[in-house]
């Protein structure tokens, strides 16, 4: 537990250039979110970052790979993919990869209705 702990905090201190990072136990792991939107996931202390059409390519160029998990009948590939492991070693590296996430994120991100005003 102290060892996932420390490893969201270095996350947090790679990912707060970005804006307001902030995490959630989900899945097994955590949800990583940045304003409020989910960008990334931790699994098992890896740290996946979202991608879509647009940004998968440039992952994959570098030999990141996707988040796959198994089920009963089949093999599901999620939309985020590994950093690059020198991204894990300062903010200066880890950001150009973090900014793809998020735009992917608000890309994908579903609007919130607007409250009826009374």
């Amino acid at each position: 537990m102290a060892r996932d702990l420390a490893f969201l905090a270095h996350l947090n201190e790679l990912l707060e250039p970005l804006g307001s990072i902030s995490s959630k136990i989900m899945f097994g792991g955590h949800g990583i979110y940045c304003n409020g939107i989910i960008m990334g996931l931790v699994v098992d202390r890896a740290f996946y970052l979202k991608v879509d059409e647009q940004t998968k390519p440039l992952f994959a160029k570098v030999g990141c790979k996707p988040f796959v998990y198994e089920t009963k009948t089949k093999t599901v590939e999620m939309s985020y993919w590994s950093v690059p492991d020198e991204a894990m070693e300062s903010a200066d590296q880890m950001l150009p990869w973090a900014r793809l996430a998020y735009a992917s994120a608000i890309r994908k991100a579903e609007p919130i209705p607007k409250r009826k005003s009374s």
